[in-house]
């Protein structure tokens, strides 16, 4: 395959969205992706290894050009040799009878903040932290002594043995395809035949799962994202960046998952609906700690996932004002006759929403990671009367709008729309032009993820797997793209899904933003005074700031919340072995005590939602088609 890697580059060129050719600073990048990929963890060269790794990779984009891939093989042979030493390092440490667990030690586990080792006895040092830590894992998921040893031992002979198989030099020039996907932005990607088949099998099949999607990070398996009305979601004990360290199958021992390729963690994971998994999760909070979280697998349940509304009344003076707080977990559908769909779900509640008199709207799109674009789109019609709502440009810097073509105004009543650093893609292009055409304050986090590019799977020729590369770019009515920067709040307070480690920018090579020329449909808002909506003015929203500000302050939960965070913020990156080993293991809750406890977490956030939304009537009463008596 080394004579064709070439050939795919040329595909990604020709199809990715802003890097067209090769260039001096995607050959770097790649170099340092395929080391990142050789060494994720930072913890098996050191930096001389890598220096020589950085001038013999560069000239393989020379090489393989004639077939020449002798390059990624000396980078193998180094690996394997590294990986043979920390072997026979590790059996040294655990064969010494006096060996115990040293709870003292902490582990700062963010390899960027820790960088490589810059000699051997670093690297041992650090080495050994990993053993404690290992061990450490393997007692608490109730290994004796003895076997945790036996257990770490074999799993540093498994990781030579596998470097060392034939099929490890075979996949090198897919590795470096993938390297170079990568390098060109965070979700391009090359997935290699058998991968490829492995993932066409998966979806024929429909397997089941715990319903979240997952990431390798530093050795760790990741959770990235917790799909609403999977197994996972269901427990209401897990949460984003949490780490799967083992994984228990029904009536059998956990099994260790750290530093396993994700691919075979993911089979783990997975099984036949109705059967269920146990997952040993890492946590770093105020403290670390470890838990065990049991699920049941199953197909994700459309209902739990579908829009909901609940109302909320409340009294200022005289005046009682009834609220609609509308949960709109993503943008879900299907093309099948019958099957739920999230855009006839919200019409129909609005609908409701109007009939039950309510006097605004709260939306909460604060957890929404996104879905069908074309549901966003005709979501967003239902409170304007028509107007662009989002534009592509693609490959060739052709813009393509879509507009929202319903001449109807289903309500033009006040609305207050809650985001956060957890809502994605879709609901970015849905807050983005609520905020463009000033027909909602928009209230959380910062800003949202920041996923504004598109994305295509193609199977590529000669049966060489198929490619995932960025072939587009949203924009949104302003003609600011929300790619990286996301959709930023009028009124910005704290929630629950905070964090600087949270969005676009944070990925290896996120694409910069751009913009284009704004597409404000100059129809969005009626004539007829039945049905037109008040714009929210930037005067508007410092006034509601202040107010909100003043609240939050105020508010021991917010307090409490902020409290927290900053605890994560402090400790991010380190883990204390003596918390996990004095850190029992939590008891399970039932399903009452963690949908309450959920409750409690979101109460405040959403709270202020309305909190903002009776400020809202108080200064910008409804208009004629949703005024009360």
């Amino acid at each position: 395959m080394c004579g064709q890697v070439p050939d795919l580059f040329q595909y990604y060129f020709e199809y990715h969205y802003s890097n067209r050719e090769m260039t001096d600073d995607i050959r770097n990048k790649t170099v340092d992706q395929y080391i990142k990929f050789l060494d994720p963890s930072k913890s098996l060269f050191i930096e001389s290894d890598v220096s020589g790794l950085k001038a013999s990779l560069k000239g393989i984009f020379k090489s393989m050009e004639t077939g020449n891939c002798s390059a990624l093989n000396d980078a193998q042979v180094l690996t394997v040799k590294r990986a043979e030493e920390d072997e026979a390092y590790v059996k040294s440490v655990l064969n010494n009878k006096d060996y115990k667990v040293d709870d003292s030690v902490e582990l700062v586990s963010d390899p960027e903040k820790r960088g490589f080792p810059k000699n051997l006895d670093e690297k041992k040092a650090l080495v050994l932290k990993l053993i404690h830590f290992q061990m450490s894992q393997y007692l608490l998921t109730e290994s004796k002594l003895a076997e945790a040893k036996k257990k770490l031992i074999h799993k540093y002979e498994l990781l030579t043995k596998r470097l060392k198989e034939p099929k490890a030099l075979t996949e090198l020039p897919g590795n470096l395809t993938l390297a170079f996907a990568s390098a060109l932005d965070p979700h391009s990607s090359y997935l290699s035949s058998d991968a490829f088949d492995d993932f066409q099998i998966q979806m024929g099949l429909s397997l089941e799962g715990i319903g979240a999607s997952l990431s390798s990070q530093d050795g760790f398996t990741v959770i990235e994202e917790l799909i609403p009305g999977g197994g996972a979601e269901k427990t209401k004990l897990l949460k984003a960046k949490d780490k799967i360290i083992a994984v228990a199958q029904e009536g059998k021992k956990a099994e260790n998952v750290v530093d396993m390729d994700l691919k075979d963690v993911v089979k783990k994971i997975r099984g036949k609906k109705g059967t269920k998994v146990t997952l040993t999760i890492l946590r770093q909070a105020e403290k670390t700690e470890t838990f065990d979280v049991k699920i049941t697998r199953d197909k994700v349940d459309v209902k739990d996932q579908a829009a909901k509304v609940t109302y909320e009344t409340k009294k200022v003076g005289n005046q009682s004002y009834k609220i609609a707080v509308i949960d709109l977990p993503s943008f879900y559908g299907s093309n099948k006759e019958g099957s739920a769909n999230c855009y006839v779900d919200m019409k129909r509640i609005v609908k409701e929403v109007k009939d039950a008199k309510a006097h605004g709207i709260v939306l909460n799109l604060s957890k929404n990671g996104g879905g069908l674009l074309e549901d966003a789109v005709r979501i967003s019609g239902l409170f304007i009367q028509k107007g662009g709502i989002v534009a592509t440009k693609d490959t060739k810097k052709k813009v393509q709008i879509l507009p929202d073509e319903d001449p109807e105004v289903q309500w033009n009543g006040p609305l207050v729309v809650l985001i956060s650093r957890m809502s994605a893609s879709a609901s970015e292009i849905l807050a983005g032009a609520m905020k463009d055409y000033r027909r909602a304050v928009i209230l959380g986090s910062d800003h949202t993820f920041g996923k504004g590019t598109v994305q295509i799977l193609s199977p590529l020729p000669l049966g060489l797997g198929a490619m995932k590369v960025t072939t587009g770019m949203f924009f949104i009515p302003g003609g600011a793209s929300t790619q990286h920067v996301g959709v930023a709040s009028d009124i910005q307070i704290p929630t629950p899904w905070a964090g600087d480690d949270i969005g676009e920018k944070t990925l290896d090579y996120s694409l910069p933003t751009q913009t284009i020329p704004a597409f404000l449909g100059k129809e969005a808002n009626s004539t007829d005074p039945a049905k037109q909506w008040k714009e929210v003015s930037s005067d508007l929203t410092k006034k509601l700031a202040e107010k909100s500000k003043s609240r939050v302050a105020s508010d021991k939960r917010f307090a409490e919340m902020i409290k927290e965070q900053e605890e994560v913020k402090k400790n991010k990156g380190v883990i204390k072995l003596a918390d996990l080993r004095k850190k029992a293991k939590k008891p399970a809750e039932n399903k009452a005590e963690r949908e309450k406890k959920q409750k409690d977490i979101e109460a405040p956030f959403v709270d202020e939602g309305v909190a903002v939304m009776v400020d809202l009537l108080q200064e910008q009463p409804p208009t004629a088609l949703t005024a009360r008596k």
